[in-house]
């Protein structure tokens, strides 16, 4: 005899509704573990790191030489006294403008023996080989300023048809300034050698009036026009040959003068440009490196370190105004530049090995990158690649971040 089993329509209701709850069940168990997931996270997991942001961007860069330097005149020239003579007193005072011919001292020469007399001749022999050397040096500038002044027309045409910019054309004509200013330098040490001439023939002639008995005045003159930087001597007092009675200055052409570390001396080369600041304006001035000195001093630090140096001389291109001799400036020599630069903050960098790093921010997490550096100066890096302008990058990272750290930006 068979047994049949029939499902009733209840029945099928009752396994519905079975399967159902066990669904619900399922589905809060999901729920509370996640939330409980959540809970035990939001418990647990580290709070963010507070960091200071700064953005990629791209503008001018340039690479500089720092150190305080000085304003000097290029050329000063002291009057001493030719003879041993009695001086009479100097009325001239520091900073008294003088012109080219003025009597800056009086003086009666003594009478000379063998050996004084010997030694003005030679005092004399040597005034007149300056002299020569003086007038080739004043020649040979002359020549170089005709042909500075020759190139700069052959540029300028260039420039007009568009063979060469226009950055060539100011070049040339900055060179052709130098080499008139050398020129006028020259000029005048020329003329103060043929004075030093005059005053050692003077010395001679009076001397020998002095052998004779008759008394005779010799007069020492400017040879310049400029004006007194230092009086050695003012009382009425024997002097002897030699003796530095003057010292004048030409105001027409002041140079700029920073002493650098060797290491950094062998980066600059005659051209660079140097950036003047801190001399008491609120303008930046602007010079011109003209000679990097061959020979280098040793010098002692504040810490007591000794360190060679090597002087950097160069020549304004802005008017210095109110600067004189002996101020101090604080100059910039610029050894590399660019317009267009990528950069970030120096201090967002990080050495790993020999590679730099940086943390990059993406959805407010830190990811650690490598970058590749070109140029650095003190504040800025130039990137040149890695980082694309507008990214955020963390500055000042610490032991605390790590990559896909959780980050807030500070709020200052």
């Amino acid at each position: 005899m068979m047994d049949t089993r029939t499902t009733t329509p209840l029945t099928r209701t009752a396994a519905t509704s079975r399967r159902s709850s066990r669904t619900r069940t399922a589905a809060i168990a999901v729920a509370a573990t996640a939330a409980a997931g959540a809970l035990l996270w939001f418990l647990f997991a580290p709070d963010p790191v507070t960091v200071e942001l700064s953005k990629v961007t791209e503008g001018p860069l340039q690479v500089t030489i720092n150190n305080q330097g000085q304003v000097r005149l290029h050329d000063k020239y002291i009057v001493a006294a030719p003879v041993a003579a009695e001086l009479e007193r100097i009325e001239w005072h520091d900073g008294d403008p003088v012109k080219r011919g003025d009597m800056i001292a009086m003086l009666r020469p003594l009478p000379m023996d063998a050996r004084q007399r010997q030694e003005a001749v030679a005092r004399l022999d040597a005034a007149r080989a300056l002299a020569r050397e003086a007038e080739l040096r004043a020649e040979r500038a002359m020549t170089d300023m005709q042909f500075a002044a020759s190139e700069r027309a052959r540029i300028e045409r260039l420039v007009s048809n568009n063979f060469m910019s226009p950055q060539a054309a100011e070049k040339a004509l900055a060179t052709e300034k130098t080499s008139r200013a050398e020129w006028d330098a020259a000029k005048s040490r020329q003329q103060a050698a043929i004075a030093d001439i005059k005053a050692a023939e003077a010395a001679l002639l009076a001397s020998d009036s002095a052998a004779g008995g008759r008394k005779q005045q010799l007069q020492l003159r400017s040879p310049v026009d400029g004006y007194v930087l230092k009086v050695h001597e003012r009382s009425v007092r024997t002097v002897n040959a030699g003796a530095p009675l003057v010292t004048l200055g030409d105001p027409a052409r002041y140079e700029i003068v920073v002493d650098v570390l060797s290491t950094d001396a062998v980066k600059i080369k005659p051209g660079n440009i140097m950036l003047l600041d801190g001399w008491g304006g609120g303008k930046v001035l602007r010079a011109k490196v003209r000679v990097v000195e061959p020979v280098a001093f040793t010098k002692v630090s504040a810490l007591g370190v000794e360190e060679q140096r090597v002087n950097v001389i160069a020549d304004p291109v802005d008017p210095l105004g109110p600067l004189g001799d002996g101020y101090r400036i604080e100059a910039r020599v610029v050894i590399w530049s660019e317009d267009k630069a990528t950069k970030v903050a120096g201090s967002s960098l990080f050495r790993v090995a020999d590679a730099w790093h940086v943390f990059a921010v993406e959805d407010g997490r830190a990811r650690e990158r490598e970058v590749r550096v070109g140029q650095r100066n003190q504040d800025e890096a130039q990137i040149l690649s890695g980082l694309t302008t507008g990214a955020s990058v963390v500055r000042y990272p610490n032991n605390q971040l790590s990559d896909g750290a959780r980050i807030i930006a500070s709020s200052h």
